[in-house]
């Protein structure tokens, strides 16, 4: 470097600090939206980091979620008073204007005021003249799907699966927060959730796609003495969590093994029963998923059902004669759920679906389903009695 590059050289500028719940929620919002970030993981590492109380953290994560989920929405009623598309830190901080003004209730001044006073000072000008419109604006959409703030063709999935009101329905419960709960034993876990895992019954477990361990911890942990429990997930980053949830629950009956649900180190004939949380699109808890909307393709759903059908052709070798095959997703569409039981019915004749289920669960195919609502996530289950050898 010479003398006169180094003494006109800019200093780089400080990072801004991120004192206030807004400051927080744009750049988590500009994370989401410029790199990629997923909600969830990224909202937890930031909160842990801040300054907040339990209040402004709240008000965080319904910004971020809220503005994440409704972003089609939000962003149509923006861009309506905009020429071009604006840099990704005035389109997060005028999604999360609009959110607080359309969907929260936030008053004018606050939402505006505030949300102006986090943004970078070169876009302040654009964020505050765009807000102030869309307050003096009617809310109007030219679409449903913008309204309710989904995708074109998963809007129209739920509308010719479930009919037009069910349908909508469906989709304007999941726009709404997730609703929290605690079991007995402190562990957060929603309730559909727990009503899966309620099925599983029998002495030894193995619980295939385990992670984080909510299923594996509520088996384990059954009053009057539960399930010893194999807990396996495919990454080590995954299965050290199961065991993390089990050590902090003080559970010594859940192991926690690193293996793919397809290719098991057990014994065949082991387990009493086998539960198969398996992946899927998540389409039945979008409310939790913030992002999973905007990630989700229309080809996913048959990508994912094949590997939904291989695990569970691979745990009829684990489970011994007479046991059971727990089946489940937290997704509510044909494509998880009939479909996969009508190819495991050509594919597993020896596994007999199990026409039983506690009430609150509503019969579907072979199997039965929970819909999303206000304390529901949805979730679809098959269960299967393994009545011989494959």
């Amino acid at each position: 470097m010479t003398i006169n590059e180094s003494t006109t050289k800019k200093p780089k500028k400080p990072k801004k600090q991120l004192t206030t719940a807004r400051d927080i929620a744009l750049e988590a919002v500009i994370r989401i939206e410029r790199d990629g970030a997923y909600a969830n993981l990224l909202l937890q590492q930031m909160l842990s980091n801040s300054p907040l109380e339990a209040r402004d953290r709240g008000f965080v994560t319904e910004l971020v979620y809220g503005s994440t989920r409704m972003s089609r929405a939000c962003d149509y009623l923006a861009d309506r008073f905009i020429a071009d598309p604006p840099p990704v830190e005035a389109k997060a901080a005028l999604r999360l204007g609009v959110y607080q003004l359309v969907f929260l209730g936030t008053p004018p001044h606050a939402a505006v005021n505030d949300t102006v006073e986090a943004t970078p000072h070169k876009f302040r000008g654009l964020v505050n003249a765009v807000l102030r419109k869309v307050i003096d604006a009617p809310v109007t959409y030219p679409t449903d799907a913008i309204a309710l703030s989904y995708p074109d063709w998963l809007f129209d999935l739920f509308i010719e699966q479930f009919g037009d009101d069910q349908g909508r329905a469906l989709m304007a419960a999941m726009n709404e927060p997730a609703e929290v709960t605690e079991r007995d034993d402190g562990y957060r876990q929603d309730r559909s959730s727990q009503m899966v895992a309620a099925l599983v019954t029998g002495d030894l477990v193995a619980d295939i796609c385990a992670a984080p361990g909510g299923k594996s911890t509520f088996i384990a942990g059954a009053e009057g003495g539960g399930a010893v429990v194999a807990a396996s997930d495919r990454r080590l980053s995954r299965a050290r969590l199961v065991s993390q949830n089990s050590d902090r629950l003080d559970l010594d009956n859940v192991f926690s093994v690193v293996a793919d649900g397809r290719q098991l180190p057990y014994r065949p004939g082991s387990f009493d029963t086998v539960l198969v949380d398996a992946p899927c699109t998540g389409l039945g808890a979008l409310r939790r998923r913030a992002d999973a909307r905007w990630r989700i393709g229309e080809e996913d759903a048959a990508r994912l059902s094949t590997l939904q059908v291989e695990l569970v052709l691979a745990a009829q070798d684990l489970v011994k004669d007479g046991g059971e095959i727990i089946y489940s997703v937290c997704t509510i569409t044909d494509a998880e759920s009939i479909d996969v039981g009508a190819k495991l019915a050509e594919l597993a004749p020896n596994l007999e679906p199990i026409d039983d289920f506690p009430e609150g669960w509503e019969r579907y195919g072979v199997g039965a389903r929970l819909l999303p609502d206000a304390t529901n996530d949805g979730m679809a289950v098959i269960r299967y009695r393994k009545v011989g050898s494959a």
